[in-house]
């Protein structure tokens, strides 16, 4: 037995190689297949930039153009660069725009111009690899000048003004209130786009369009307060979504340094197809890892539409799914911030008693992780009083736990978007739970035996019951079936399914290759 818990190293093991049986046929299908964004993306790495006057990226023509004429399943890299090459065109983004006038025709090439079109989209690709790679040793060098925070959790906030000129003032703010993390709160609705919008944006609604500038304006905000304030301040988006490895891409070219990135949630709570969300997130964490970005998943939303008492198995089984999948594409375990939540009904007895269960067993069984803890939203009333209780509670299961990164609740939550006021008697909330028993967790040791240590291996129990059901009848079912969050999704229906092939013979991916190449 080991740990605070007690747990079984038998029964851990028999967890991680289950999952790792219901997931690696997912992988195989990942492996096999491609999409329209996956392939979006190798051109944004290739240098493709910008968009044509109503608004479409030029990536975007471009891939449907290949589309038209020689399908998905080979890759675009190939057609492009042939393309490229017999037009004489060294500029991508000008093959786009002729592309989309209708004045290059796209062939798949064989022989000697499949070889040097193959040899140009590795040159072409590596350059925008080798940029990831040095906006990572850019982060790398502003932690070793500013610091990382003093103590542990991480204080992460949110800002979702819809402006990201609004955003920036909001951010900096926050940081020097003690925000460690920003997150900007992606435009509802922008995970349904099937393109990623350029510039910057004035206009979202419940939060600011992703784009590539919103992020290099951010980051430069950022970067002065890390300045000011003598530490390194952390900036998050989201990788999710029919664009999820543009994304990803983008984030590295921008150094982002966390990335919302589940395996699951726009599945099951937005119904992107599931065989579109498991390939685009296989390349995603590819390229997050080679960035060095830290994920965040997205188990904490089951709870807000199953029970947090009666499926907390159910956020164990996809922790661990979302660590299987997150190690094959190269992730390490210090990238991968695994989500869970505080969102059992307060009214239930021991309802503190089991959330303390909870967050110490996903503690216990990713200890190298720097998980991500999530406040209370299901149960948010509107009284504000209660609701600020509620959220030191949180705060305090926090601490006692030894969580890694911790979003501050907001007493107001269900109300309205919080007004700054809020937000500052949130972090006033955390910032005295942290001051007071920011240690804790050396001290608190569950009674053996007792109500705490049974509870979490009743849920690791189920969980590995569960992951047997799974790997006896396939993932892919079990999400069919509605076995996460209680949303039923088949693998022949959803958004983007249309934009998935599987590879022809000789499919290639330079990114793909370059990033496989160097694990």
């Amino acid at each position: 037995m080991t740990g605070k818990l007690g747990l079984d190293p038998a029964v851990v093991a028999r967890a991680r190689e289950l999952a790792r049986s219901a997931g690696q046929p997912v992988v195989d299908l990942a492996r096999s297949h491609t999409t329209v964004s996956v392939e979006r993306a190798v051109l944004r790495l290739a240098g493709v930039s910008g968009a044509d006057p109503e608004g479409i990226p030029w990536v975007n023509r471009l891939v449907d153009a290949v589309v038209a004429d020689v399908g998905l399943g080979h890759g675009v890299a190939l057609p492009v660069f042939e393309a490229a090459a017999r037009e004489e065109i060294s500029d991508l983004t000008l093959l786009a725009q002729k592309a989309a006038a209708g004045s290059v025709r796209f062939d798949v090439p064989v022989g000697k111009g499949a070889t040097a079109a193959r040899r140009s989209a590795r040159r072409a690709t590596a350059a925008g690899v080798r940029l990831i790679d040095r906006r990572r040793a850019e982060r790398d060098r502003l932690i070793r000048r500013y610091g990382d925070p003093a103590r542990r959790p991480w204080i992460y906030l949110i800002v979702a003004t819809g402006d990201i000129y609004e955003d920036i003032p909001q951010a900096q703010a926050a940081a020097r209130a003690g925000a460690d993390i920003i997150a900007v709160i992606r435009s509802t609705g922008q995970s349904l786009l099937d393109y990623v919008p350029e510039g910057p944006t004035r206009e979202g609604f419940a939060g600011t369009y992703a784009t590539q500038e919103n992020f290099r304006l951010m980051r430069a905000a950022l970067d002065e307060s890390s300045r000011e304030l003598g530490r390194y301040i952390r900036l998050t988006n989201y990788a999710s979504g029919l664009c999820m490895p543009e994304m990803a891409a983008l984030a590295g070219l921008e150094r982002l340094d966390m990335m919302l990135n589940d395996s699951m949630y726009g599945i099951l709570f937005r119904d992107i197809n599931p065989i579109r969300t498991f390939v685009d997130q296989r390349f995603s964490r590819q390229v997050h890892a080679r960035a060095g970005i830290i994920i965040n998943t997205g188990e904490d939303n089951y709870l807000t539409t199953a029970d947090a008492v009666d499926e907390a198995h159910t956020v164990t089984v996809s922790q661990l799914l979302n660590e299987f999948f997150a190690h094959e594409a190269g992730l390490a375990d210090w990238q991968l911030g695994l989500g869970h939540a505080f969102e059992i009904n307060p009214d239930v007895p021991e309802s503190f008693r089991l959330e303390l269960a909870h967050a110490l067993l996903a503690r216990e069984l990713f200890p190298d992780a720097p998980l991500k803890w999530m406040p209370p939203t299901k149960h948010m009333t509107g009284d504000v009083f209660r609701g600020n209780l509620l959220d030191g509670f949180f705060n305090l299961v926090g601490t006692m736990t030894g969580q890694g990164i911790l979003l501050v609740g907001m007493m107001t939550e269900a109300v309205v978007t919080p007004w700054l006021s809020d937000r500052d008697i949130a972090l006033q909330n955390v910032r005295y739970v942290l001051g007071a028993a920011g240690g804790l967790h050396e001290d608190f040791v569950p009674a053996p035996g007792g109500f705490i240590q049974q509870r979490a291996h009743r849920v690791l129990g189920e969980a590995v019951e569960l992951l047997e059901r799974i790997t006896d009848d396939t993932l892919l079912n079990a999400i069919a079936d509605g076995t996460f969050g209680i949303m039923k999704r088949p693998a022949d229906r959803g958004k983007g399914l249309a934009g998935v092939a599987r590879h022809e013979p000789g499919y290639y991916n330079p990114v793909t290759d370059i990033l496989e190449g160097s694990r």
